[in-house]
């Protein structure tokens, strides 16, 4: 049962929100660790989808490249998905209906406080998705890098997966609370963080955890950031854009 498995996360977001963006793992080290998942790269370069247990770097024009196995990662959430619910979805307007009904599922199976890792394999009536270029930076916050490093990007008609997990409100600063979404084509060569989305139809693949493993950075520099202090208006307009 996917229960059982665990969600392997590598720093905090608190973390990422405040500017720690320095290698802890590489990503081949990730990949030991689930086969779904998202994230970021070292100084907050691109994009980062797990899917069937390959990485992706969406980069900030939108085109996704595999990246080195040596890659740094900073910040990420990853899990062996293991399909354990499967049903369709069908002619979602936008990104919060898709929320709001994966949610509704969970909550059916008494699932609000646990994690969840889900893809959705479907046919997109549009994808509007971002990703950005790096800034060599420390303790400047995510949200300032993103303000001049951030590209926003169109997909029209496109198949492709949405890429995803769920933490509950209690975990607030470990992660950002509810569903966090990233897109990948079928072709494997446009992606991005995902800010609204149309979903013709698709098919869910989701998963149940109840187990986290988180990876802390080991250097000095890490006990320098005061991790409670990133408002959370700041980090839900690094989430969802200009909302």
């Amino acid at each position: 049962m996917a229960e059982h498995s665990k969600m392997y996360q590598v720093s905090t977001l608190q973390a990422l929100a405040l500017g720690y963006t320095r290698k802890v793992i590489p990503v081949k080290e990730l990949l030991k660790e689930g086969n779904t998942g998202l994230g970021t790269f070292e100084d907050v370069n691109g994009e980062m989808i797990v899917l069937d247990g390959r990485c992706f770097r969406a980069r900030h024009d939108g085109s996704v490249v595999e990246p080195d196995p040596e890659t740094g990662v900073p910040f990420a959430a990853v899990a062996e998905l293991k399909g354990d619910r499967t049903f369709p979805l069908e002619s979602m307007p936008d990104i919060q209906s898709i929320r709001t009904e994966l949610t509704r599922r969970i909550e059916e199976h008494f699932g609000l406080n646990s994690m969840h890792v889900v893809r959705i394999d479907g046919v997109f009536d549009r994808v509007d998705a971002r990703s950005e270029e790096p800034y060599r930076s420390h303790h400047v916050t995510l949200k300032t890098m993103l303000d001049s490093t951030q590209t926003a990007f169109v997909f029209e008609n496109i198949r492709g997966t949405l890429v995803g997990v769920y933490y509950p409100d209690h975990m607030d600063g470990i992660n950002m609370p509810g569903w966090h979404l990233h897109f990948l084509s079928e072709d494997r060569t446009r992606g991005g963080h995902v800010f609204d989305v149309t979903l013709k139809e698709g098919t869910v693949r989701l998963d149940k955890i109840s187990r986290i493993e988180i990876n802390l950075p080991k250097d000095a520099a890490f006990d320098t950031y005061s991790l409670k202090s990133a408002s959370e208006d700041e980090i839900k307009k690094v989430e969802k854009g200009s909302e």
